[in-house]
């Protein structure tokens, strides 16, 4: 099949969270399955400056028409690997930015009109380049209204462009809300401007867009599937997502173990596998290292790489304060994001120096030594629609504290309630089961012939992409 896939972040390009390790992994999977890719992403500077962009170069000039103007922009073109193309759709105006969606207090005022054009770009490019796309896979809300774009295009020019589109949701918390006027820039017919279209609540939102006109719609685990079906996961969308139960889908992600595997990691001081873990040892010793601690220290060790958003838990982290300050153990915060956090996490480490240690920065090296010198890993999250970590974190043999939510329940078996089978620890997104999972820890790591039997089971499990590329393949079939 010829897919194509947009989206507004990519590893090794760009990335602030899972949406950009996904796509990644799911197009190379489907790469190796002998499918033709092409991915379209935006032009950021970071991109087009960055390492891996080095070899693209200037393939089509656009002219977008935006409202009553037409708009200029470039598409640089690179060829990763043989059957996977890669587009940069750029304009200065626009992705010349340091952060792709917003100031680090607030979004960019001019979101709307960056990723509508964005949108109309790639339906523009997909007939220019004379693709002929079997699949267009659109993510989250950045994407939400290429459906409707590629169909306005087809009329327009009397071409197919598309025969199935795909809308995948990352977050529904993220929906791409904007005043009623930016509907005046997508120059499409008026009439989708109601209740049975793109309007919400009087504005205009995106993610309605791909939820509503795509021909299916996936999100990223099965129980988050569910969940957003209800008023508490929902954030507003769930009578929206009601009428569209017949195409809805929940397909876990996987990881791609090219990139993450303990085995192989060349980031790592040391590799290590199920079957010689000595290497985890070291990185262990490094970790501590890193943050100015004795490398020899016997307790446990907490870690935690993630957005510092609401979402994630990290006031569950903070209202824990006592348990980190108290007990004979270390706690390792890596991630950026809302300021108040930052700040807060700051505070929180300069208060128990010996204890607590916060990085505020996006460290794709130092994430990875996280996960394989940390013993746990927390993710206390409120909602998580999939979660990665908690992945990495079993595959690297460290033992993951997860809240009983979306794709993390997929994913971990609780060790206390599946003595056999489990490999991780869960509890409730609540301060009183947070502080329940963290002394739960203490036991667990205290018994380590039971520690050393959760990680193994953790590192036996295969996240890999075979099952879920296989899964996206079916949905494909099935859509044409």
């Amino acid at each position: 099949m010829r897919i194509a896939h947009a989206a507004s972040e990519l590893f090794p390009y760009l990335k602030t969270g899972g949406l950009a390790d996904m796509v990644a992994a799911l197009t190379g999977a489907l790469v190796d399955r002998g499918h033709e890719i092409a991915i379209f992403l935006p032009g950021y500077r970071s991109v087009l400056d960055g390492p891996h962009a080095k070899s693209a170069t200037l393939t089509h000039k656009l002219k977008i028409e935006m409202g009553d103007s037409f708009l200029a922009g470039d598409v640089y073109t690179l060829q990763p690997r043989p059957g996977l193309t890669l587009h940069l759709i750029c304009r200065e105006e626009f992705f010349d930015r340091k952060r792709p969606y917003w100031t680090g207090e607030r979004d960019y005022d001019d979101n709307d009109a960056r990723f509508i054009f964005f949108q109309k770009a790639v339906a523009e490019l997909l007939r220019l380049t004379d693709f002929k796309a079997d699949i267009v896979h659109c993510h989250d809300w950045q994407t939400g209204m290429l459906p409707l774009f590629l169909r306005d295009a087809e009329r327009r020019y009397d071409v197919t462009l598309a025969l199935k589109t795909v809308f995948t949701i990352h977050n529904i918390a993220y929906q791409g809300i904007f005043p009623r006027k930016s509907f005046g820039l997508t120059n499409l017919p008026e009439d989708l401007m109601g209740i049975d279209g793109l309007e919400y609540y009087d504005q205009m939102c995106m993610l309605k867009a791909g939820i509503m006109f795509a021909d299916l719609v996936t999100t990223v685990s099965p129980r988050y599937a569910q969940e957003i079906q209800t008023p508490e996961f929902g954030n507003g969308m769930d009578g929206v997502i009601a009428t569209r139960l017949d195409d809805l889908h929940g397909i876990i992600n996987g990881i791609d173990t090219a990139v993450w595997n303990p085995a192989v990691d060349a980031s790592l001081p040391a590799r290590y596998s199920v079957e010689n873990m000595a290497g985890k040892a070291l990185c262990r010793a490094k970790l501590l290292q890193e943050f100015g601690w004795d490398a020899k220290f016997t307790g446990p060790v907490f870690g935690m790489v993630c957005r510092f958003t609401i979402s994630k838990g990290l006031d569950l982290v903070l209202g824990a304060a006592e348990f980190f300050a108290q007990q004979d153990c270390r706690l390792i915060v890596l991630g950026g994001g809302d300021r108040k956090y930052e700040e807060a996490m700051r505070e929180l480490a300069a208060a128990n120096p010996g204890k607590i240690a916060v990085s505020v920065r996006h460290d794709e090296a130092m994430s990875h030594l996280v996960e394989a010198g940390s013993d746990f890993f927390l993710m206390p999250s409120l909602f998580e629609p999939c979660g990665l970590n908690q992945m990495y974190s079993q595959a690297y043999g460290t033992v993951p504290l997860v809240s009983k939510v979306g794709g993390l329940v997929d994913t971990v078996v609780d060790a206390g309630k599946a003595a056999d089978t489990g490999t991780g620890i869960m509890f409730a997104p609540a301060q009183t089961g947070f502080n329940s999972g963290l002394k739960r820890a203490l036991v667990l790591f205290a018994d380590q012939t039971q520690y050393a039997a959760v990680q193994r089971r953790a590192m036996q499990r295969d996240f890999s992409w075979k099952t879920a590329v296989a899964a996206y393949e079916q949905l494909y079939t099935e859509a044409l």
